[in-house]
């Protein structure tokens, strides 16, 4: 059976899945300027099968980030399902910002435009936007947020406390959970304690 055939294809999936999965752990180690040569060694395959599956960095990269932001948007819609308002808008705030603090670089990628623009909605602009909006709308409607709190706010939020977070989720979700008790206007029920380093953290 030729490389076109059904074999052949479902091995280029298997490459590309341990492609991904080994850039996000790579990336999240080393950050965005991570070695390519690395990854492709963690996968399992030669630097040629990464450069047929990504031919650039910025592939590469953009491929991992957007592979997240899915996972995110998808959280939102399980957390509006399941918790109240206010508690499905802080728990998924506290994930983008902690994902985005492990995944070094991600913050870039998700930091909309001054403008705020949103980007196509199929692009981690559009997606993490979308996801944003509905949490958002839905803590308005229930009287849980401050009405001069915007998705494009909670946004540049989450993304600042990522960077200056970056590698440390602890710090990281700690100082998001200090910001949202001045953005909601009674303080979310479904948070666990913070560890006592997390609370040490200066």
């Amino acid at each position: 059976m030729n490389a076109a055939g059904p074999a052949g294809r479902a091995d280029r999936q298997r490459n590309r899945r341990r492609l991904l999965e080994a850039a996000e752990a790579v990336i999240g180690r080393d950050g965005a300027q991570a070695s390519l040569e690395e990854i492709a060694r963690r996968a399992g395959v030669g630097s040629a099968t990464l450069h047929r599956h990504f031919p650039s960095r910025h592939d590469l990269l953009n491929a991992v980030f957007h592979e997240g932001v899915e996972r995110l948007s998808r959280r939102a819609q399980e957390l509006a399902g399941s918790l109240a308002p206010g508690d499905a808008l802080a728990a998924w705030l506290e994930e983008v910002t902690t994902y985005t603090a492990i995944t070094r670089g991600l913050a870039t990628a998700l930091m909309s435009a001054p403008d705020c623009a949103v980007a196509a909605e199929d692009s981690c602009h559009g997606l993490i936007h979308d996801a944003a909006t509905r949490l958002v709308t839905d803590a308005e409607e229930a009287g849980v947020l401050r009405t001069e709190a915007t998705t494009h706010d909670l946004m540049t939020l989450a993304n600042a406390i990522s960077v200056a977070s970056d590698g440390d989720p602890d710090s990281a979700r700690r100082l998001l959970r200090l910001t949202l008790g001045g953005v909601l206007k009674s303080p979310p029920t479904g948070h666990p304690p913070l560890s006592p380093a997390a609370r040490n953290t200066r």
